[in-house]
């Protein structure tokens, strides 16, 4: 019942015009190659500073579903993926635009992406209130082993060198402890600066990091004019399209669902998994590859299915399911409110409207991408020019707008030098991110236990939810070495 209230307060026109407002956003988004999901949410976080949170919320995630599905529409017309989770799409899109038939790929690649979306949806208005109920037991040395946990996974989010990512996470660790300590707050590493007292603002260390960095990038590399020298036609699939791909999507959805709920694995991960089981069931593989429907289905399904698994982890365990992930959570903490287990018992409601609004989210990407396709076509090919200085001056305007303080603007602008080197430099940004969040709970947690425990470190092994993080820990940190050595062997 509850759950229905909250689907009809969903519905009333203010949140409803903020969600198409933040879907077709998303769509653009992702669908200009270049930018990316993590961007865009990262953009518009500051934005919803001073709104209710759920509808702040369910904004973001709106834009996130949007992007996700909007970097399609460029793999499949120009052979570049608007954004990584697509990539996997282009290898028989190309071949459909080949064909002269782009229009038809992406309607198959919209419905694939409503079903992957929605079953990802429904699994987690079911999933996450019962994981939430066991971990309201927790205490300060679980939600500590929680987060070493959570830390453990930037050796899964930093790719082929994981010594880099490794180098990145520290460097958050110790920006983490800028600030008031959490005990006997005493000034760390303020300097005298009054505006570090409180630390480093998260919203304008992400917006350099993902977005100024990003257009920094650009500028530097020059980002071609996009030409689609096709013209959108048939955008409904048929009925025997419909029939090839429904099955494979549902099977993907909770493929990409799964991934999801893995912290770090991504949507990227997610559409790659999806494609290659897609092939492996079909019973003709040998049509992947030349452009057939399973093959466009399955990896929009399983990116798309990423989405709200990924949710899961964030919601429920505080832990971020992918880099927009990560921001969402800068997300709910900006409205005072703190991911976790206290959020479904303290604010029902909040977490209601979340789940309500993903599934609305999914239902107007469906809406939009089927019946605004020729729009956002025309809207991806943007001169670079144009779009660049207007994303670098609502960068600016969002640093600024969350304390009205230039300090966070400058802050915002050495973290986007220092992203932009780590980007030349093959330095992974999300393990920063990552520590940034979780550090700060790993030590107060860290420090709370030992006080209980007069300054035993055995209070960690000696109860059950401990040692079960514990051992995540150890499988999060090996797993890499063991998957790269039996990539070598």
């Amino acid at each position: 019942m509850e759950f229905i209230n909250a689907l009809l307060q969903i519905l009333h026109p203010q949140y409803l015009l903020m969600m198409i407002a933040g879907t077709a956003g998303g769509i653009m988004i992702g669908a200009m190659p270049g930018l990316t999901s993590v961007m865009g949410v990262t953009l518009l976080l500051p934005f919803t500073y001073g709104m209710e949170a759920s509808a702040g919320m369910v904004m973001l995630l709106s834009i996130s579903f949007g992007a996700i599905y909007g970097g399609s529409i460029t793999a499949i017309l120009i052979s570049t993926p608007g954004t990584p989770a697509s990539a996997a799409t282009m290898i028989e899109g190309s071949k459909f635009t080949a064909r002269g038939e782009g229009g038809r790929a992406i309607g198959i690649s919209t419905f694939a992406s409503w079903i992957g979306g929605t079953t990802s949806a429904i699994i987690l208005i079911l999933v996450a209130p019962q994981l939430a109920k066991v971990a309201l037991k927790f205490g300060a040395p679980e939600y500590c082993t929680l987060a070493v946990f959570g830390l453990t996974v930037i050796a899964s989010i930093s790719g082929k060198n994981v010594l880099k990512g490794i180098i990145a996470g520290l460097i958050g660790l110790l920006l983490s402890t800028i600030g008031l300590d959490p005990i006997t707050g005493f000034s760390r590493y303020s300097f005298g600066v009054v505006n570090l007292y409180s630390g480093l603002q998260v919203v304008p260390l992400m917006i350099g990091l993902f977005a100024i960095s990003q257009v920094l990038v650009n500028l530097k590399d020059g980002v071609a004019q996009n030409q689609i020298t096709q013209k959108v036609t048939r955008v409904l699939p048929t009925k025997e399209d419909l029939k090839k791909s429904t099955p494979v999507s549902f099977m993907c959805a909770l493929i990409g669902t799964f991934i999801g709920c893995i912290p770090a694995a991504g949507a990227d991960i997610a559409a790659f998994v999806s494609y290659d089981m897609a092939k492996k069931r079909s019973k003709h593989p040998e049509e992947f590859g030349t452009g057939c429907v399973e093959g466009i289905a399955a990896p929009e399904a399983g990116n798309n299915g990423d989405t709200s698994g990924a949710l899961v982890p964030m919601l429920t365990l505080g832990v971020p399911g992918d880099a927009t992930a990560a921001v969402l959570i800068g997300a709910l903490t900006l409205q005072g409110l703190q991911p976790g287990p206290l959020l479904f018992t303290e604010h029902p409601d909040v977490v209601n409207r979340i789940f309500a609004g993903t599934l609305v989210a999914n239902l107007l990407m469906l809406i939009l991408g089927l019946l605004g396709i020729r729009l956002f076509v025309k809207v991806i090919q943007i001169k670079p020019y144009i779009l660049t200085p207007i994303i670098f001056v609502l960068c600016v305007m969002g640093a600024f707008a969350l304390r009205n303080n230039l300090f966070d603007v400058g802050i915002m602008l050495i973290a986007a030098l220092i992203g932009y080197f780590f980007i030349h430099l093959e330095i992974p940004i999300a393990p920063i991110v990552l520590a940034l969040i979780l550090g700060p709970m790993a030590e107060s947690n860290l420090r709370r236990s030992l006080l209980m425990s007069n300054g035993s470190f055995s209070i960690f092994v000696t109860r059950p939810i401990s040692i079960f993080f514990l051992l995540l820990a150890a499988v999060s940190l090996l797993w890499p070495l063991l998957r790269r050595k039996n990539a070598e062997g």
